[in-house]
């Protein structure tokens, strides 16, 4: 089956990179730097898992996902622009992504910052042209300042949190906010992390137009992956939750995280095959 389910994604992958290709502006194409910058972020890109739930998602309601493709890589598009804000000096600070130098470091600050923003008006492009005034507004809302956003402000916070109890004990000062660690790692994981891929779950039923319960089902499995894929990279960071709750019972987390997602997709029956087998990789990866 994980063969089988790998093929999937491989398939899947090279039909969205060569989507994306065609939706994003010439790297020729007046101004330069600013398209060099995004297609620099985009490509090679990483498993584009977020815009493969969406294909198969789309496929689990009954659709050809070749329909969906511009929906789907709408999403991707939005990823990448948080990964690119993500980095710069005044949020994560990180010089490198995916083993290279990221967009500011290659492109400038200033570039970078309008890349992201570039990238994201072109997700909601796609959206407009292809989807519909639905999947706008989930995404709308997922992205948000309750959403994506919301997590990275608290995302921030708890750094910056950290550095001062991390200076108290330094001074011998006692510590505050206690009791809030694990209600902040909640909400920053089901926010920065999982919001998102709720929605490009529930993107497929929003565009198929099946009924209220199958999308809540989607959406339920797509919060509940993203929390299942934050647990997991935790586990390979050693960050997180698993320095928080330690390594086994992260494990353990992750394990009925995924469980639980799974049962949910049980009123698509074998159309959501492909949606548990991609939940079952993630729960087992390693990198």
């Amino acid at each position: 089956m994980n063969m089988d389910i790998k093929k999937y994604i491989s398939k899947k992958k090279k039909v969205i990179d060569k989507a994306l290709d065609k939706f994003l502006p010439s790297s020729k194409t007046r101004p330069q730097a600013l398209h060099k910058a995004m297609r620099y972020a985009v490509f090679p890109g990483g498993k584009r898992i977020r815009p493969i739930l969406t294909l198969a998602s789309f496929e689990a309601c009954g659709g050809n996902s070749n329909k969906i493709l511009p929906v789907a890589c709408g999403i991707e598009l939005i990823h990448t622009y948080t990964l690119i804000h993500d980095d710069l000096p005044c949020m994560d600070n990180d010089d490198y992504r995916r083993g290279r130098l990221s967009c500011h470091k290659k492109s400038g600050e200033d570039i970078a910052l309008l890349a992201g923003d570039a990238l994201l008006t072109l997700a909601f492009q796609l959206f407009s042209e292809h989807g519909n005034r639905e999947i706008i507004k989930e995404v709308s809302r997922a992205i948000g300042s309750q959403g994506t956003i919301g997590g990275q402000v608290a995302d921030i916070e708890a750094k910056s949190e950290k550095r001062k109890a991390t200076l108290r004990q330094a001074q011998g000062r006692p510590e505050q906010g206690r009791g809030t660690k694990n209600e902040n790692l909640n909400y920053i994981a089901n926010h920065k992390t999982g919001a998102l891929f709720e929605v490009a779950v529930k993107s497929g039923g929003i565009f198929k137009g099946v009924g209220k319960k199958k999308i809540n089902s989607l959406g339920n499995f797509g919060r509940l992956f993203g929390f299942t894929f934050q647990l997991i990279d935790d586990l390979m960071d050693g960050d997180g939750y698993a320095k928080a709750y330690g390594r086994e019972r992260t494990r353990n987390m992750a394990g009925d995280s995924n469980d639980k997602a799974k049962k949910g997709l049980k009123v698509f029956g074998n159309r959501a095959a492909r949606l548990v087998e991609i939940a079952d990789l993630v729960l087992k990866r390693r990198s």
